[in-house]
């Protein structure tokens, strides 16, 4: 199951744009923590804390405890990071607050088992990955760090669907239909067209002497 990753916070007394420019002229990053039916909480984190998560990757999927320095922690997943649009510096940063009882929406990650025994792939098929990521509805304790399909017995023209995942860990996914996953697609061939050679003009008759023939005269009208 996927850990809880404690972040540190610092609580915002002031709401609006001006607050949040000068949250970040102090070097911060603002935050808001929001749902479960309460006020909103306005935050502002370490942008280092903030970049070290958005670099792990999969953070979509991932657990956070916002604890603040009174000693409070709320828990929480990540929904939304704004970034700077020419240096990337994340600018604001919305965290669902989770509440008992609630399953949560969350992208999770897909790996693929046996890949390099898997027999299409072996003939020379291509897995081609259609999702990634499946997004599910999970209860906060049980979100799975990843989803696994077995590739040990796909052969070309085979196509891996969410029936195909080994343990679903109790989640539900948010599209209902037996979607695809992944195939295992065929080799691409190319073909190389060689165009026919073009016949050679024959050469002119030699007339006597070894010379060109002249060119017949035109027929004279009558």
């Amino acid at each position: 199951m996927v850990q809880t990753v404690r972040i540190e916070a610092v609580a915002r007394e002031r709401a609006g744009k001006g607050a949040a420019r000068a949250t970040r002229r102090e070097g911060l990053v603002p935050a808001v923590i929001y749902g479960a039916k309460q006020e909103a909480t306005l935050v502002s984190l370490d942008p280092r804390d903030v970049m070290k998560e958005l670099q792990k990757g999969g953070w979509q999927s991932h657990l956070y405890e916002v604890a603040l320095k009174d000693g409070s922690t709320v828990r929480t997943v990540m929904r939304d990071v704004q970034f700077h649009p020419v240096t990337d510096r994340p600018l604001h940063v919305d965290f669902q607050r989770l509440a008992a009882g609630t399953r949560i929406r969350v992208r999770v990650p897909v790996h693929f088992l046996n890949e390099d025994t898997c027999p299409g792939i072996k003939e020379g098929g291509v897995l081609n990955v259609v999702r990634r990521e499946i997004e599910v509805l999970a209860n906060p304790d049980q979100v799975p760090d990843a989803f696994e399909i077995d590739l040990g017995e796909a052969t070309i023209g085979d196509s891996l669907r969410w029936s195909a995942v080994k343990d679903k860990f109790g989640t539900k996914a948010v599209i209902e239909r037996d979607f695809v996953v992944a195939t295992v697609a065929a080799p691409t061939v190319i073909e190389e067209v060689v165009a026919a050679p073009v016949a050679a003009a024959p050469p002119p008759a030699k007339g006597k002497g070894g010379k060109a023939a002249a060119p017949a005269a035109p027929a004279k009208k009558k």
